[in-house]
Formats: C-alpha cells, structure tokens, sequence
C-alpha cells in the first residue's frame, strides 16, 4: 500500500475530493491546516503573511494505484501556479483496523 499526502490549496479540496470518488478512491482524511513553500508566504505591501490556508489529504492506495490516483489529483487539483501545493508518497508497512485490530495487507 501506498500513503499519498496532498497540500493544496482550500477552495480545490472538494473538486479533487470528488474526483478521486469518482476514480475509485472514496476513502480519505481532510485537515485545515497553515503552511508555507518555497515562495516563503505572500508579501502584500508591508504585510508578510507566511503561515497560509491549505487543506491536508491523507489516502492510502493499493501498490499497482499511485499513479491513477496521482494523476486523478493533478488534474483536478492544480492550476500550475506557485502555492498550488505538494503531493507526496510514501509507502505503508503496516496498517490494522481499530475495530477488528486486524491487519490490512
């Protein structure tokens, strides 16, 4: 399995919320969260704001998905403008079910 984390920007969480339903991955995990890239924040005037909203995915995919699930991401969820966002991967060793305390292979 695979663990694929997205920063993105808020106002495009549902569109690739929804996309990923409809390309076959209906389970993820949102967080509101505040960060900053490379561009070190958003200077206006005097004003420096670096800590800016982003929403945080969390999915886990099968090995042979990441990359349908990365591209169904891109697609829906970058603009190709600097703060768009990261996606990152990382494989899963282990995962268990809280309820059944079963493991998932």
């Amino acid at each position: 399995m695979k663990m694929i984390r997205v920063i993105l920007r808020p106002e495009r969480e549902s569109a690739v919320a929804a996309a990923l339903m409809e390309a076959g991955f209906p389970a993820l995990t949102k967080w509101e969260v505040v960060g900053r890239g490379k561009q070190q924040g958003i200077q206006l005037g005097e004003q420096l704001y670096d800590g800016l909203a982003k929403s945080l995915l969390l999915l886990v995919v099968p090995d042979d998905r990441p990359e349908t699930a990365v591209a169904t991401i891109m697609t829906a969820g970058f603009s190709g403008n600097p703060g768009d966002g990261k996606i990152f991967v990382t494989p899963v060793e282990q995962a268990y079910t809280v309820r059944s305390g079963k493991a998932e292979l």
